[in-house]
């Protein structure tokens, strides 16, 4: 528009300025080795304003051409666009409905094209890996790995779990730890590395990624528990095939403290070390225990000592005979019944015959503890506590089988 102006100004300025110099018009002369052209002033200035005008008419044509292919260009492109995004949507219904050979046809159709390739080529990976095609679903993983650059946390995830549900654990493990380097807070990335972790019995991997967890809070307590007592009996039994009773205990003194106070830890390895016969550790660590804690935490210790062979006179013996005087009835029973086994072990029925007394009294005497109960009347000859502890057994069989009976009748009711 300015240059339009431009000209029509230097035409105005012509016809006006045009008849006043008509009669002085000047002379110009350009002169070449063989040519010589002569004009006048007025000439060269139309002359001029003619060429300007010519040059402005070639480039505004050239920039039409140029603007009609590049609106071309933009109009392809968009409705590229368009047809991806419809094909996207179409496949991510498919996939929905489970038919993931049409959901990976449909996503990596035009995935380049999408408003979102990376997630394009992943979801076309999970259709793949889902319909059990390998070799296509690792092609969509190295396309959006290429789109994406290096450590893109969405395309290793995805590649994790592509190589997971192909059941390659060793690579799923190798995977998983460049993931968990990268991205160690990510809730995804933790999940599948408790989950590999659990697979492959990587324990110490796991409870690393443990100490991650809790910090992120995407478990439960209860979820966070039972991983825990898993990881530390996976560890208890890796040190005790690898190395053995000795090598068990050394592991045990470079503990971190949270570990050293878990009575969960401790009767597992009180556990170990009695089936590997180390009875005499396995009592100091017992005793150790039971020192440091109270009545209502010691559950899991109480239920290990039962097979303890410990020294009547020992420290032990004689700390759980004092606890036992001093605790409430909900946690005598517990004492009552160790000490019961801990005698009885020893040779010394006498004194193991009130605790299981005490046991039937307050018909807390499991089966596990009648047959030890009467292993010990046997050696006393008290034949009243025998007949009394067959009768309990025969009750307790009696239950046993109206329990057995009770269930297709229970079940045929359900089906009413």
């Amino acid at each position: 528009m300015f240059r339009v102006l431009f000209l029509m100004i230097l035409a105005l300025v012509g016809l006006i300025l045009g008849p006043n110099i008509a009669g002085n018009q000047g002379y110009v002369r350009i002169e070449t080795d063989t040519k010589v052209i002569e004009m006048s002033l007025v000439v060269l200035v139309f002359f001029f304003v003619a060429a300007l005008a010519v040059v402005y008419l070639l480039e505004w044509l050239f920039s039409r051409l140029f603007r009609l292919s590049r609106g071309a260009y933009q109009w392809v492109g968009k409705r590229k666009r368009k047809k991806a995004q419809q094909q996207t949507l179409e496949g991510l219904m498919k996939m929905t409905e489970g038919d993931y050979s049409k959901a990976e046809k449909l996503i990596s159709k035009n995935a380049k094209h999408a408003d979102e390739p990376i997630l394009n080529f992943i979801k076309a990976a999970e259709a793949a890996q889902q319909r059990g095609d390998d070799l296509n679903a690792n092609h969509y993983l190295l396309e959006a790995a290429k789109i994406a650059g290096p450590n893109n946390i969405a395309v290793e995830i995805a590649r994790t779990q592509v190589l997971l549900q192909q059941n390659k654990l060793p690579a799923a493990r190798s995977s998983v730890d460049s993931l968990l380097e990268l991205a160690p807070n990510n809730i995804e990335a933790l999940r599948l590395g408790i989950e590999i972790y659990q697979r492959s019995g990587a324990y110490k991997a796991l409870d690393n990624v443990l100490e991650n967890a809790k910090q992120v809070s995407f478990l439960s307590a209860t979820e966070y528990e039972s991983l825990m007592q898993q990881v530390e009996d996976g560890l208890l039994d890796e040190v005790m095939n690898e190395e053995g009773q000795e090598g068990l205990l050394r592991w045990w003194e470079h503990q971190p403290s949270r570990r050293r106070r878990s009575v969960y830890v401790r009767a597992g390895l009180v556990k170990r070390l009695i089936e590997s016969g180390d009875h005499l550790s396995a009592e100091k660590i017992a005793l150790e225990t039971v020192k440091k804690f109270n009545d209502d935490q010691l559950a899991d210790l109480f239920g290990v000592l039962v097979d303890l062979q410990a020294e009547p006179e020992g420290k032990l013996v004689q700390m759980l005979q004092k606890r036992a005087q001093k605790a409430e009835n909900l946690y005598s029973d517990d004492y009552a019944r160790v000490l019961g086994y801990l005698f009885t072990r020893a040779g010394l029925f006498e004194q193991a015959k009130p605790y299981f007394v005490q046991l039937l009294d307050h018909q807390e005497c499991v089966s596990n503890d009648r047959i030890m109960a009467l292993y010990m009347a046997e050696k006393t000859g008290d034949i009243v506590l025998v007949d009394r502890l067959k009768q309990e057994n025969l009750k307790d069989i009696n239950m046993n089988e109206d329990e057995v009976l009770a269930l297709p009748v229970a079940e045929s009711r359900n089906n009413i």
